[in-house]
């Protein structure tokens, strides 16, 4: 249950998604989602080996990368808000570059090294060997985050057939614009959690 909220609230994750689906189209947004799954994939492994316990406990590191992120999602909103006017063109963007976009979305997404502690810390029994634990928490992570942003990528495909060219389509493209600006704000500005 708790990875089933921990995927399906809406994040950066989920704006890209839906912003990938609405301007590509189901198919060729999969590489978004793949990038989603190779970062998670990642991380419970960094999380496995207690990677992400040292970056957490490294203020200067996670400031950091909090910045270089937040920079990144406010960039992201406001090159979004300017070209939402734009009629929305198939551009010939290759699947790397999709890719890697969203790759840099779930890296920097601040919910992400939150999320892998606490399901670590709360999950992982110390007392136990962290092979059988991995077998199960692994591959039920990855199927239930595969599920979530499959489901938010065809959501962005069915509003961009439905609204393509249409009033709404400008307006839901700055929404998911200033998502992004407010996730950027939103990390920007918050604190670590041993200064609170």
């Amino acid at each position: 249950m708790f990875w089933v909220v921990f995927v399906t609230t809406p994040g950066p994750n989920a704006v890209n998604c839906i912003s990938n689906g609405m301007s590509r189209g189901f198919v060729r947004s999969l590489p978004a989602v793949a990038a989603i799954l190779t970062q998670a994939s990642l991380f419970l492994a960094l999380s496995a080996f207690g990677v992400t316990a040292l970056l957490a406990a490294s203020e200067m590191a996670f400031w950091i990368a909090k910045l270089i992120g937040a920079a990144f999602l406010i960039y992201l909103g406001v090159r979004g808000w300017i070209t939402a006017t734009r009629p929305v063109v198939q551009h010939d963007v290759p699947a790397g570059g999709v890719y890697w976009r969203a790759f840099a979305i779930a890296v920097i997404n601040p919910k992400s090294v939150a999320g892998y502690l606490a399901a670590f810390s709360q999950f992982v029994q110390p007392d136990v060997p962290i092979g059988p634990q991995m077998w199960v928490i692994v591959p039920t992570a990855l199927t239930l985050t595969a599920c979530s942003y499959l489901t938010y990528t065809a959501l962005g495909a069915g509003l961009g057939r439905a609204a393509m060219g249409a009033v709404f389509n400008v307006w839901f493209r700055r929404s998911m614009a200033v998502c992004f600006v407010i996730y950027g704000v939103l990390l920007g500005a918050s604190q670590p959690s041993g200064s609170r």
